[in-house]
């Protein structure tokens, strides 16, 4: 008898297919999700040839959609911008795919470069511009779909406090 545990596995567990989860054909989790932004963004081919740029509003499209997410194409020539907005209900991956966004949040503002990515959570407040002199490209996944984006003002945001809804819930670099 093991003194640690009444409870051994012999054999390999691999072997044992009702105790694997299947794979998912579609994202679940947070991980997930960024994880399929960033296989969308490695695939310029998928994209590329679908972008358009618009001097007069930013252009969108929507890429595809899946049980509960959207996911979205926009384009961003100089100077345009989201103004101060939140999801709504909806959590988000934000992917910089070509060229540098700025992001603003009630916590500061930070430069994202191609392959600069942002996970944020219902309510997170922010505006998202193109400061830079050349085009910019970005992939959004919205789950769930994206079904409002209300507007907010700057003073709201800035006295958001840390840790409330306006705050960022992950970050990665690629």
């Amino acid at each position: 008898m093991n003194s640690d545990s009444d409870l051994q596995i012999a054999g390999d567990i691999l072997e044992v297919p009702h105790l694997l989860q299947a794979p998912r054909e579609h994202p679940a989790t947070v991980a997930e999700f960024a994880g399929l932004a960033r296989s969308i963004a490695a695939d310029a081919d998928r994209w590329r040839p679908l972008v358009r740029y618009d001097a007069t509003t930013r252009w969108y499209h929507r890429l595809g959609t899946g049980p509960g997410y959207e996911v979205w194409l926009l384009s961003w020539v100089p100077g345009q911008g989201t103004g101060l907005h939140d999801h709504g209900r909806s959590s988000g991956v934000l992917t910089v795919l070509e060229g540098t966004l700025t992001e603003r949040t009630g916590r500061g503002t930070r430069a994202l470069d191609a392959g600069a990515q942002r996970v944020f959570a219902p309510g997170y407040a922010h505006e998202v511009v193109n400061d830079t002199l050349r085009p910019a490209v970005s992939l959004h996944v919205y789950f769930p779909g994206l079904t409002e984006m209300p507007m907010h003002d700057a003073a709201r945001c800035a006295g958001a406090v840390a840790g409330g809804p306006y705050e960022t819930i992950g970050a990665v670099n690629a």
